[in-house]
């Protein structure tokens, strides 16, 4: 009979530290950078794309939107399979997937191969990426583990926002006619290094996953794709012009509940769910650390799109002059990420609390002085003000996820982090859908606040949770 999820996990007095784990936590940090740098580094390659395959706006965003919507659909059921036939299994096939389908895209003679590729190249990512939160869990515990989830916010930081910028390198070294295709075969070697460390460091199959009932809640995956696929094809659909399936939200809390009650229902007949739904009312650190992350990734992704669209549509400038305007954010969480996962186990929520605030600060600063300026003066107040709001994102990811995935058991990390990731990624989505809106309606400082708006309320979040339980209670535990 499956142990349901938010009970201790019996082992975990036993701990023994794996003498290799900062290695595997190397390698592991190396994969999901390519994964989750695949998201946005295609953004400033889509004119060129659309170029180069002659096709239509429309059908070139299918490029990005497809990548996030499989990406999204496929990451709850990777971390469940990761829990329980392995995570370095998980990582082989879904890296393997993640090499082939790159390469395709990189040579693919028309839109509809490129689409169909990057489909296949998100699903793999899905995949891939929950064995990075699974591993964390999985080989270290109390402070170490705060370092751990630090590193790995460093990396979804610095991949969000160094994605306009390697692309924007590539294509000027490689050239605009073929530059793109370049942009998914340099996954190619890359993987293929990874690959062969992934099969030498990482753990086959460690003693307290082989536990209980290691089948995919077949029924589960399918009633949680369809409430993620009701939320993220409307809205892929919405940003290209297409307004009819707008309604197909109206089926994505219908379709939340049937997934919430079948979980439900596999847990009384001993089985083991696809999540454990009772993590949300047993941990509530769990649920308010969900809806965190979800907020800021709705206020926080769109960001990047808007000011790069300005930058080129309006202002004129290329795509690695755009990248390198936006490589400030990203060198203010590479320097606030570590220092928070090391600080965390001792702040707690507060941290969290301290950096969105930081964080919308320099928002709201880059839409009151950036917006309306060109020029010199451009860059004198917009690279101070994306270097203030990425020290304090650089501080929310990584305490986020080290607070949420706390007390949840080891052997559930995997499909925990994953729920954890796939909210981030619907809030991504709607966020960009949204600020792209406001901003083709109102411009670029009213896109802006509505993200510090946005991210105000993961900030309310973060307060709820702070005044809500004493600080031990949000300090990692060596869960």
């Amino acid at each position: 009979m499956a142990t349901p999820a938010h009970e201790p996990a019996p082992a975990a007095e036993e701990f023994t530290p794996d003498p290799r784990r900062w290695q595997v936590l190397a390698v592991v940090l190396a994969v999901g950078f390519m994964a989750l740098l695949d998201v946005t580094i295609v953004n400033v390659a889509l004119p060129t794309m659309r170029e180069g395959l002659d096709a239509s706006t429309g059908s070139v965003q299918w490029v990005v939107s497809g990548y996030a919507l499989a990406f999204g659909l496929t990451l709850v059921s990777g971390g469940r399979l990761g829990d329980a036939h392995g995570r370095r299994r998980l990582m082989l096939v879904g890296l393997a997937g993640f090499i082939v389908s790159s390469a395709l895209v990189g040579f693919a003679p028309s839109i509809e191969l490129a689409v169909v590729a990057r489909l296949a190249q998100g699903a793999s990512a899905g995949l891939l990426t929950p064995q990075s939160s699974g591993l964390i869990q999985q080989l270290f515990r109390g402070p170490e583990r705060g370092r751990a989830f630090g590193l790995f916010g460093l990396t979804v930081a610095i991949a969000s926002a160094a994605g306009p910028v390697i692309g924007g390198v590539i294509i000027a070294l490689a050239g605009p006619e073929n530059g793109w295709r370049w942009l998914f075969l340099v996954n190619v070697p890359l993987g293929l290094v990874a690959l062969v460390a992934i099969a030498r460091l990482v753990p086959a199959h460690p003693a307290e996953e082989q536990q209980g009932d290691t089948r995919l809640d077949g029924v589960g995956a399918v009633l949680l794709g369809a409430a993620v696929l009701a939320v993220l094809f409307p809205v892929v659909q919405a940003e290209n012009g297409a307004r009819l399936p707008l309604l197909l939200l109206l089926l994505a809390p219908v379709l939340g509940w049937a997934f919430v009650r079948w979980e439900h229902r596999v847990l009384a007949r001993g089985h083991a769910p696809l999540l454990d739904v009772a993590l949300l009312r047993s941990l509530p650190g769990y649920g308010i650390g969900m809806a965190i992350g979800s907020l800021y990734f709705c206020g926080f992704t769109g960001i990047f799109l808007v000011v790069s669209v300005h930058l080129q549509d309006d202002l004129g400038l290329s795509a690695l002059e755009t990248g390198l305007l936006l490589t400030p954010f990203a060198l203010g969480a590479a320097v606030t990420s570590p220092v928070a996962g090391r600080l965390v186990s001792t702040v707690g929520r507060p941290l969290t609390v301290i950096a969105l605030v930081v964080m919308m600060t320099g928002t709201a600063l880059t839409a009151w002085l950036a917006a309306d300026r060109s020029g010199p003066g451009l860059v004198w107040v917009l690279v101070p003000c994306l270097l203030l709001a990425g020290l304090g994102s650089g501080a929310v990811v990584s305490p986020n996820f080290t607070l949420t995935l706390a007390e949840v058991p080891p052997r559930m990390g995997g499909a925990a982090g994953a729920a954890l990731q796939t909210g981030q990624r619907i809030g991504a989505s709607l966020g960009a859908a949204l600020l792209v809106t406001v901003y083709q309606l109102a411009g670029l400082r009213s896109a802006l606040l509505v993200a510090v708006g946005v991210i105000g309320l993961a900030l309310v979040a973060a307060v709820v949770s702070w005044r809500a339980a004493p600080r031990a209670a949000t300090t990692p535990s060596g869960a």
